[in-house]
């Protein structure tokens, strides 16, 4: 982290993924990274839209440097953050999609399954995600691509 000033991450979740959404964000903390947690906050039924979106709004807004969203498959929160412009959202049940989302796509949101990860691959999973840069380069063009689809897309 850069100059003494904590990175900031916001964490959002449905009453899935909030069992995983709490240990991961108290391994953020541990980390030293500031987490703005968006909730959900308990079991009870919500709307995973309702998470991804104000999650990916405070990614887009720079808010916060980066997101982490859980739910039951990480599907729902992944194609629900990526509708937010600014959003590039990559689902990872492993340590080396994780890595690729960060080497090649720059993925700034992060989506996880809680119905398929163990608390412990979790945090090696977003880990491995929050230490791995960019490489630029040809990845860099392919980005810029993606931004342009998301422009003429609005």
């Amino acid at each position: 982290m850069g100059e003494g000033t904590a990175m900031r991450i916001a964490v959002g979740a449905d009453h899935a993924g909030w069992p995983l959404k709490e240990p991961l964000a108290n391994f953020l903390i541990e980390m030293g990274w500031d987490v703005e947690d968006f909730g959900t906050f308990g079991p009870e039924s919500v709307d995973y839209p309702d998470y991804a979106e104000r999650v990916g709004r405070a990614v887009a807004s720079g808010q916060v440097d980066r997101g982490l969203l859980i739910c039951g498959s990480g599907v729902g929160m992944c194609i629900a953050a990526n509708k937010v412009p600014g959003v590039r959202a990559a689902l990872a049940h492993d340590v080396v999609t994780a890595r690729l989302s960060r080497q090649h796509n720059d993925a700034n949101v992060l989506t996880m399954g809680a119905r398929f990860l163990a608390a412990p691959l979790a945090q090696e999973i977003l880990k491995v995600w929050l230490d791995t840069p960019f490489e630029g380069g040809r990845h860099q063009r392919r980005v810029e691509k993606i931004q342009a689809l998301e422009q003429a897309g609005l």
